[in-house]
């Protein structure tokens, strides 16, 4: 019969593999810079900075949500959540601005500074860019 010492170390290193092992799951969201993607395709722009948080179909099951501490919304029942009317214009807000808890905070970008970045800092097709993905996300909006 173990010891009351060995019983305690025992159960410290199987506390401390625990540990371990669960911090071994735990992803990270890895950050890279911005890419150049079409100003002209409202997909290409969601697929590159959007999908990977809010998922293909946009229903907030991007391979990085997981890793987030805020989970991403579910962009496809923005409208089904706003009376069967899709919001353009808070979403716009959303992408130039960002809002309180999401965009904004260190997981999720402000994205309207990025398109300027990748646009040259030219405010007419940052607003391409802007009313091409929101009028891609009133796309995906479930019926």
């Amino acid at each position: 019969m173990p010891t009351k010492f060995f019983r305690s170390v025992i159960l410290s290193t199987s506390l401390l593999l625990g540990v371990v092992a669960c911090e071994a799951q735990t992803s990270q969201v890895k950050k890279e810079p911005i890419q150049m993607t079409s100003p002209a395709s409202g997909s290409e722009m969601f697929n590159s900075y959007c999908a990977p948080c809010h998922g293909k179909e946009g229903k907030g099951n991007g391979p990085a949500a997981a890793s987030l501490k805020i989970p991403p919304a579910n962009l496809a029942e923005l409208a089904k959540k706003n009376e069967g009317k899709f919001p353009a214009d808070h979403v716009a807000n959303i992408l130039r601005s960002g809002v309180g808890g999401a965009h904004g905070s260190p997981d999720m970008p402000v994205w309207g500074p990025l398109f300027s970045q990748v646009s040259g800092r030219n405010d007419s097709i940052v607003q391409i860019r802007i009313s091409n993905l929101i009028h891609y996300i009133e796309s995906l909006q479930v019926k």
